[in-house]
């Protein structure tokens, strides 16, 4: 894939005059234009061979360029707390809202290659890697990123001259680190290895881009030219469709139950079963939670459920029972501002907790496949996608040590009735029912087809779905405490059969 790059152009004083004069005025015009119509953020990825002039074009932009909208990130190896969390997780945290430029400086591809160029890891480790951020990537590319990925080359031969050059004098020396030397060594495994990555991720919403870094004017207007027309494409490109509010559910075969129907309904605790029960369960949790082996994992809680389903007091009985300074509650609203800016997944990917910690989230991620979905917040593409997406987010956190624990809590629309007619005539409960909760009720076989969809389609091996019978609130909390319990002990058996 390197020969596609123009090696040996060059460019003299007066075009390169001319060229970045007009470049940077384009540039910067763009770059407003980004600004002002916030539908798209443009994200740049730097990597390439030492020496090629990475640091050097990335200075560059942010001095043709407003910095101010530019958010320029250098990665390096994994920190201890990042190696806490999914590989992609310090990638998330940086992501530019739309309108805006991020530039990463060494990204999700230079661990990989290094790995593998290393020999830290099997060839089925890197393509199991680079199939990752192939999903990644298409991913932000549909959540209206657009990626412009730059890959920097030099050969062999130019490539230790210019290390040379450097070293031999003295106000440059400081510039070439001993890892820089290793590196050149390993040149031929490198440029092996990344070949490969490129090809196989250069995918056609976001392809390779391979630049011949050896003339500095050259490489510096390729790559200005590339990122104006990246830029151009972000305020360019068709509108998103926008979604249409479900109006029917499709037809079941005859005697066909779906999955709500067929719980059992009807299992009720007295209230001294009820105590005793909670009493053994919480103790249980507690202990499971302060666990040693916990440091090795985190904990991660998922509760769904119909308006009025139990979700927040049965959360209550699990949080009474963990330490306050290592869990937090995360109740999911409506997206603000901040969140509607960025790729949907971004506001769930920052609370999730490294080992030794919780996260339990009231409502979540499931609402592009129920809310969104049914009242056409996002469009069909969208939500029939993320069941997938969704899935392989929930996979980079088991990998990480994430026990996921999805509860959907399951009431019957005469049961539902029955809270909300006793949370009106509550005054202390009066916050909890609004209109919109009455207007959801009348939208009850579309939000069940709904669940019944996400369920089939997202109960996997690391994050399957428990769903909780809960016209009984007494029961239905202690058969969540039961059910977390029993999944935390066989996440904790695992680590212990690992040593």
């Amino acid at each position: 894939m390197f020969e596609s790059a123009e090696i040996g152009h060059r460019v003299d004083k007066q075009r390169w005059k001319e060229a970045s004069t007009r470049l940077r005025r384009e540039l910067l015009q763009a770059q407003y234009r980004l600004l002002q119509d916030a539908r798209s953020a443009v994200v740049i990825l730097v990597n390439g061979v030492d020496g090629a002039g990475r640091g050097e074009t990335v200075n560059l932009f942010n001095e043709w360029m407003d910095p101010r909208h530019i958010r320029t990130e250098a990665f390096g190896p994994m920190t201890p707390i990042e190696r806490q969390h999914p590989e992609m997780w310090r990638f998330w945290q940086v992501l530019p809202p739309k309108g805006h430029i991020g530039i990463l400086f060494g990204s999700w591809y230079t661990d990989p290659i290094q790995a593998h160029v290393r020999e830290a890891q099997t060839h089925d480790r890197f393509a199991h890697r680079l199939e990752r951020i192939r999903q990644f990537e298409r991913m932000l590319v549909a959540e209206g990123v657009v990626l412009l990925k730059l890959w920097f080359h030099l050969s062999k031969k130019t490539a230790k001259a210019r290390m040379k050059a450097l070293e031999a004098d003295p106000k440059t020396a400081w510039r070439v680190t001993p890892q820089q030397r290793a590196n050149l060594r390993h040149y031929d495994r490198f440029v092996q290895v990344s070949e490969e990555a490129l090809r196989k991720t250069s995918i056609a919403e976001a392809p390779w881009i391979v630049i011949d870094g050896s003339d500095p004017a050259y490489r510096s207007l390729k790559a200005g030219q590339h990122l104006l027309d990246a830029l151009t494409h972000a305020v360019t490109r068709p509108k998103p469709a926008r979604g249409r509010p479900e109006r029917r559910v499709p037809a079941k075969a005859l005697g066909e139950q779906g999955l709500l129907a067929v719980q059992d309904y009807e299992r009720r605790l007295t209230r001294k079963a009820y105590a005793d029960a909670l009493e053994t369960w919480q103790g249980r949790l507690a202990l499971l939670s302060r666990d040693p082996r916990m440091r090795r994992r985190s904990l991660v809680m998922v509760f769904e459920g119909m308006d009025a389903a139990g979700k927040g007091s049965t959360i209550r009985r699990i949080t009474q029972a963990l330490d306050a300074r290592f869990y937090r509650v995360v109740p999911v609203a409506a997206p603000n501002e901040n969140e509607r800016a960025q790729p949907y997944l971004w506001r769930f990917w920052r609370y999730i907790p490294g080992h030794g910690k919780a996260v339990i989230f009231d409502r979540s991620w499931y609402g592009r496949v129920l809310v969104e979905r049914v009242e056409g917040f996002c469009s069909t593409a969208d939500w029939t996608r993320a069941y997938a997406e969704i899935n392989e987010y929930e996979e980079q956190l088991s990998e990480a040590g994430a026990v996921i624990v999805k509860f959907w809590l399951a009431i019957t629309p005469d049961e539902q009735l029955r809270r909300f007619h006793a949370r009106e005539q509550t005054p202390h409960k009066h916050h909890k029912i609004t209109e919109e909760d009455w207007r959801n009720r009348e939208k009850w076989p579309l939000y069940e087809r709904a669940v019944e969809q996400m369920i089939d389609r997202t109960s996997t091996q690391v994050a399957p779905w428990h769903v909780v019978a809960s016209d009984d609130k007494l029961w239905a909390r202690i058969e969540v405490l039961r059910l977390l319990c029993e999944r935390l002990e066989r996440a904790l058996d695992k680590v212990g059969r690992k040593r």
